[in-house]
């Protein structure tokens, strides 16, 4: 008998034998087709003449590719976790909708739609629809692929019912377009009908405007929920839930960064906002580790060093720029002057400032840490008056207790003569 709640796999029998379609072999495949999607790439954006890092307003093809990988390991090690065929289909999506997007900017804005199937190219390039409707679906659905309660079935369901209509939106004025051949894309080979609906498709306006807000509504709750449930959570869940939550604010705050910075007209902006993207990887990333709870307990030391850095850069910007202003309201005293004064006193205060906020943030959000720390100096201090071999022991043993919390200690001391 099955025990209840269990999921069952999914299977198929083909030629009398059984297949199991939840399975290693099949998120191989399903990574396969994906890294074949990102090679095309390659030939569709020079055919477009764009370049690789980004596809219009689409995500570069290799944040596509990071997805790619982490829920192909996730599903490969944890086939029954549907997070990691989630974020397999948020990767194929994501690359179908690129290759899609080059297709069509090739074949209707530089081609004037002479290109063949250049319908199935705007179809492909949809595929975004499906693949943000996954990313609200693994916030709902983290670690293990379940509702946290019955209650949120009533959530998902209008989460669904408003992705769908989105999805199934876009797709209906897509195939009126190509059906009454006026199809006409922007620079990112989207339709533009899309991004400026007529009066007979007001409708799409609605639903345009309603499910983006619904999306940020469900995200909210879903963290929240994870928030509040920290409390009540187990050891390793609560690392869990550091893990996404870490994750998801660096890369939220990255991705907004980014898209602030891509509407700027100067190269070197956009080029920043490039750069900070790669700090959004920071969320498959995350929930990777924590789902295969890999090095899970890392999460407070990356916390620490990361809020330190963080902290210490904001001080040593600070610093530097107060230096410069001070320095330059003096006559007597040139710009380079001033400059180089200010670079070499933000370089002196650098390990100064690093050790107290380090220790300032490891005592806030580090505690384990900073007691370890505070246990194994003050060891070191007793060890250098200590001539007792047995006292020694005894004392090395209550620190590594106390300081590591060991399910086992053994010291061994080499007798020699």
């Amino acid at each position: 008998m099955q025990p209840a709640g269990q999921r069952q796999p999914v299977t198929t029998d083909v030629g009398g034998r059984r297949f199991s379609l939840v399975s290693p072999v099949t998120a191989l495949v399903i990574g396969g087709v994906t890294l074949a999607l990102a090679i095309a790439d390659v030939p569709l954006a020079a055919l477009a003449h764009q370049s690789l890092n980004a596809s219009g307003g689409s995500v570069p093809v290799w944040f596509s590719a990071a997805f790619a990988i982490v829920g192909l390991v996730v599903a490969w090690r944890k086939p029954r976790n549907p997070i990691g065929w989630i974020l397999l289909g948020i990767a194929a999506f994501g690359t179908l909708s690129q290759d899609g997007s080059y297709y069509a900017v090739a074949d209707y804005r530089l081609r004037q739609g002479s290109l063949p199937f250049g319908w199935v190219a705007m179809l492909a390039q949809l595929c975004w629809a499906p693949a943000i409707t996954l990313g609200g679906l693994a916030f709902l659905l983290f670690p293990d692929g379940s509702l946290p309660s019955p209650r949120w079935r009533w959530v998902l369901w209008i989460y669904l019912t408003w992705a769908a209509l989105f999805t199934g939106g876009a797709l209906a004025l897509t195939i009126g377009a190509a059906a009454g051949h006026d199809i006409h894309v922007g620079a990112g080979g989207d339709l533009l009908i899309l991004d400026h609906p007529a009066s007979s498709e007001a409708w799409w306006g609605v639903v345009s405007n309603v499910f983006p807000p619904w999306l940020i509504v469900t995200l909210l709750a879903a963290l929240t929920r994870q928030v509040l449930s920290y409390r009540h959570s187990s050891a390793a869940r609560r690392q869990q839930l550091k893990w996404l939550l870490s994750g998801s604010a660096i890369g939220g705050v990255c991705i907004i960064v980014t898209f602030q910075l891509s509407d700027s007209s100067s190269g070197i902006v956009r080029m920043l906002g490039a750069i900070t993207l790669v700090g959004g990887l920071a969320l498959p990333l995350s929930m990777g580790v924590a789902i295969l709870k890999y090095r899970l307990y890392d999460i407070d030391r990356i916390i620490s060093r990361t809020l330190a850095y963080a902290i210490l850069t904001a001080l040593l910007v600070a610093v530097y720029a107060g230096l410069v202003l001070l320095a330059t309201q003096v006559p007597a005293i040139t710009s380079p002057v001033a400059v180089a004064a200010a670079t070499l006193a933000a370089a002196a205060l650098f390990n100064p400032l690093r050790r107290r906020v380090q220790r300032a943030v490891d005592r806030r959000f580090n505690r384990a840490r900073f007691d370890a720390d505070a246990t194994a100096a003050a060891f070191a201090a007793r060890l250098k008056g200590a001539v007792d071999l047995n006292t020694v022991r005894d004392d090395l043993t209550h620190v590594v207790q106390n300081a590591l919390e060991p399910a086992h200690i053994s010291v061994w001391v080499s007798q020699r003569e």
